[in-house]
């Protein structure tokens, strides 16, 4: 019989894991305090392995135990990973159990040959992040070393990817939705929309949903190759969609905030705001808030579609709102970086920032942060309005990150942050 040893971590803050049920072959054993596992086995010493802990998410690999007996697994708390733009399927661009706040200290930086439009998504210890030529890049979030790159010929690129499973979803400017394995970056299919794709992909039980610049909203089936359904709405879209409960929410360029089925694509209700929709509805407490480009508002409806506030401010409005603790979040072209009442669309607070806000808003442990076109990103606490951090790197977006690190985007740079 062999004596294999296991040591169970959590990837994010490296604290041994007590209680996880480690499966080596078909006996299982659960960690010490000290977060080992010894498992006696016999006969081959390669062998399928999995461990399982309460709050995490699973990790299985076939482990060869021959030339070392011990093994370590990291596990990842699903909570503390930012694995699709907007960090949650409803677009709130809120990670509350991150716990990771100004002051800083660099840990690292990766230039990434050209702009970053959108940010990282992160998962299991890797940021994948794709820059405007349509090179896809994998970064190892300890060292900021590139693990793999993948380019996308002929692609352009305006959106984040999405984490499924243990493959990446990317969409091009060039039409296409492209899967990528995410050990190593290899294509595994494409799809051709035959429209340029600015939405970033959302994947629900295989289905990835998004919009073009046809106007289409579809919903695509990844594992069935096909097309499950598609709604025309007649306008150009760029805003991604966002998904709560049985509903798809996403805006186009006639200024209509659609809501539809998710299963059928059915119309459940538009709702009009007052010019182009061009970023991302956020749904939060049975609400749903989305900002009008030339219309220059901030708008707020019912998820059920009933019109309840609307504010202007004079300057587009392209910054898709971040919401948390009753406020949302979002800058304007003027320049200036505001929270309202989510609930009267009253003004918490005003920073301004000294530059045109373009992309999302995040809000990070109480934290609200915006990048500008001052090449500077601004942290700002939530519920007071004080400034808290002055960040002279930025652009579009300014943060995303996981469990132990914040990733900061200035134009084509990334940098790795934690709390001082």
């Amino acid at each position: 019989m062999h004596r294999i040893r296991v040591t169970v971590l959590d990837g994010d803050t490296g604290r041994r894991l007590a209680g996880a049920r480690v499966t080596v072959g078909g006996r299982s054993v659960r960690t010490n305090r000290r977060g080992v596992a010894l498992v006696g086995v016999q006969g081959r010493t390669t062998l399928p392995t999995r461990v399982v802990a309460r709050g995490y998410s699973p990790a299985t690999a076939v482990v060869s135990f021959s030339r070392n007996p011990s093994y370590g697994f990291k596990l990842y708390h699903p909570a503390l990973q930012w694995p699709l733009y907007g960090a949650d399927p409803a677009r709130t661009q809120a990670r509350s159990q991150i716990h990771v706040r100004p002051p800083f200290r660099l840990l690292w930086s990766r230039g990434l040959d050209g702009l970053i439009e959108f940010p990282a998504v992160v998962s299991d210890g890797r940021a994948y992040i794709g820059n405007a030529q349509g090179t896809v890049f994998a970064l190892n979030m300890i060292d900021g070393r590139v693990v793999w790159r993948h380019p996308t010929p002929h692609g352009k690129m305006a959106a984040s990817p999405a984490v499924w499973g243990d493959r990446i979803v990317v969409h091009g400017m060039d039409g296409r939705v492209r899967v990528l394995s995410r050990s190593d970056g290899r294509l595994l299919e494409s799809f051709d929309v035959g429209a340029p794709i600015e939405s970033s992909p959302i994947v629900r039980e295989g289905i990835d949903y998004f919009g073009s610049w046809d106007g289409t909203v579809e919903a695509l089936d990844l594992r069935h190759r096909r097309v499950l359904w598609r709604f025309p709405s007649g306008c150009k879209i760029t805003s991604s969609a966002a998904l709560a409960g049985s509903t798809l929410y996403i805006g186009d360029y006639c200024g209509c905030l659609l809501a539809l089925s998710r299963t059928t694509g059915r119309l459940r209700w538009a709702g009009a705001v007052n010019g182009r929709i061009y970023g991302t509805p956020a749904v939060a407490g049975g609400r749903v808030f989305v900002g009008s480009s030339d219309g220059g508002s901030m708008n707020a409806f019912t998820t059920s579609g009933h019109a309840l506030w609307r504010r202007y401010f004079g300057s587009y409005v392209y910054s898709s709102p971040a919401v948390w603790g009753g406020r949302i979040f979002f800058g304007t072209y003027a320049g200036v970086f505001y929270a309202l009442n989510a609930a009267t669309g009253g003004t918490s607070w005003s920073v301004g920032t000294g530059g045109p806000i373009s992309g999302a808003a995040a809000v990070v442990d109480g934290v609200a942060y915006a990048g500008s076109f001052s090449h500077r990103i601004v942290g700002v606490d939530a519920r007071s309005g004080r400034v808290v951090l002055d960040f002279p790197h930025g652009q579009y977006v300014p943060v995303s990150g996981d469990g132990r690190r914040l990733l900061l985007d200035g134009y084509s740079r990334l940098y790795a942050v934690t709390a001082r």
